[in-house]
């Protein structure tokens, strides 16, 4: 049985202005498979092809093997849970409604709030650590609670697949790496299928089991991360000579920019 999210011969763009052509990639079942790249390589233009919140000029996006613009929103999104780069909250509505908006895909118009909705709610917020902030305003979070909260939301959806556009944007060390063990964990432990653009190339390496690292609107390399993150591959991808040596704390990756032959010790 085939992988059941893919992207086949894609063009790819805004406007006059074209991201991707004739791109093809295949996230693999069970993976937490993260896309690295430069700025507007078109990781993100990726994603949202992927979530269908970007018509592909060219090309198809298969979710278990059928077109995914052709298929009813609320069927995809009980499939496929989308984290957006810039989430948004309506004025004065609190934690729960938020997460509990997570429902709509599993709810007819008319339908009644039922044990299942409020059960997936109550444990997307345990999982995610926000289960005593249900009374809180989003508006008045932290930006690690805040995107905890979006999680949340996404995670009461109850899909298989879940895609997160710069999850640890504008979050501090910290905080990235508490969404990323909490991302790891909802891959290991709930099995599944995570796909994740992120800027930091060490965290990547570190929690990804398989990499897609992009340059240009094409994919360079992918694979396992042992085989992406290599002093070639990064050099060609960023254009940064770099030493990659063994990360003494996971044994992954660890990306060491080269100084430059002209630099010199103050």
């Amino acid at each position: 049985m085939s992988d059941r999210l893919s992207g086949q011969g894609l063009t790819l763009g805004y406007d006059r202005r074209t991201v991707a052509t004739d791109l093809t990639v295949t996230v693999p079942d069970h993976s937490f498979t993260v896309i690295v790249g430069p700025n507007a390589c078109g990781k993100s233009t990726l994603l949202r092809a992927l979530a269908r919140t970007l018509k592909p000029r060219a090309g198809s996006v298969l979710l278990d093997g059928r077109e995914i613009g052709t298929r009813p929103a609320r069927e995809v999104a009980r499939i496929l849970g989308l984290l957006a780069q810039t989430s948004i909250a309506p004025d004065g509505i609190t934690v729960a409604d938020l997460v509990s908006r997570g429902r709509y895909p599993h709810r007819g118009p008319l339908s009644q709030w039922t044990p299942d909705d409020e059960r997936a709610v109550r444990t997307a917020m345990a999982e995610t650590g926000v289960a005593d902030l249900g009374t809180a305003f989003v508006d008045e979070l932290s930006g690690g609670q805040r995107q905890r909260v979006w999680i949340a939301m996404v995670l009461a959806q109850e899909t298989p697949l879940l895609l997160l556009d710069e999850p640890t944007t504008y979050l501090d060390i910290a905080h990235q790496i508490d969404v990323l063990e909490l991302c790891a964990r909802l891959h290991r432990e709930r099995d599944r299928t995570l796909v994740a653009v992120l800027h930091d190339l060490n965290l990547a390496a570190r929690y990804a089991t398989h990499m897609i690292a992009m340059r240009d609107g094409r994919v360079v390399a992918e694979g396992p991360p042992a085989e992406v993150m290599t002093e070639p591959v990064i050099e060609h991808v960023f254009g940064l000579p770099c030493r990659v040596v063994p990360d003494p704390e996971t044994g992954t990756a660890l990306v060491i920019p080269r100084r430059p032959a002209a630099a010199t010790v103050q």
